[in-house]
């Protein structure tokens, strides 16, 4: 511990990296109202691109990205997005610079969101927003799967099925790129 503490600059102020894990791991959740209200700040009135895994379905059932502009989707595999990165990569690039790309697809979401950044788009890791947010909106006190939305984090029943038609979803898919 002692190394640590010397790599650690005590006069600095450190913030959280767990932007999209605001709920579950909280033990005070009397502010995460607000925070949710801070946090669609970043896509308010804005047109955004969601890259997530097939299964994932971002703000699909809520209301979380209600203040977009618009929303258009790639999807991609829900497991092991990283075999066809340069897929993905490739179709990203076809959206103008303006759109804000939000990703959702593991540990793949890290590097592509560094690689975008690169090449000049603004790209957030997104990954348990939904999530979280679906945990909070039902007051859950576990993690819990929610149905027709991958859960990775749910031993059983990751993803639970039930009867998924959402015309809007489906319109919003500009792509869907397979392994």
């Amino acid at each position: 511990m002692q190394k640590k503490r010397k790599l650690i600059d005590l006069n600095r102020k450190y913030y959280s990296s767990f932007i999209t894990r605001f709920y579950m791991d909280n033990k005070d959740k009397s502010k995460v109202p607000d925070y949710i209200k801070k946090l669609r700040l970043i896509w308010d009135k804005r047109d955004i691109l969601i890259i997530e895994g097939e299964k994932s379905r971002l703000g699909i059932g809520n209301d979380l990205f209600n203040n977009s502009n618009s929303i258009k989707r790639i999807l991609c595999p829900a497991e092991n997005a990283f075999n066809v990165y340069d897929k993905i990569i490739e179709q990203a690039k076809k959206i103008d610079k303006s759109v804000l790309i939000l990703l959702a697809l593991g540990p793949t979401s890290t590097v592509l969101a560094y690689d975008l950044y690169k090449l000049g788009y603004q790209a957030i890791d997104a990954g348990h927003i939904d999530i979280e947010y679906e945990w909070f909106l039902r007051k859950a006190t576990k993690r819990i799967p929610i149905i027709n939305k991958y859960v990775n984090e749910v031993n059983e029943n990751k993803y639970k099925f039930g009867y998924f038609n959402d015309t809007k979803y489906y319109k919003e898919i500009i792509s869907s790129i397979t392994n």
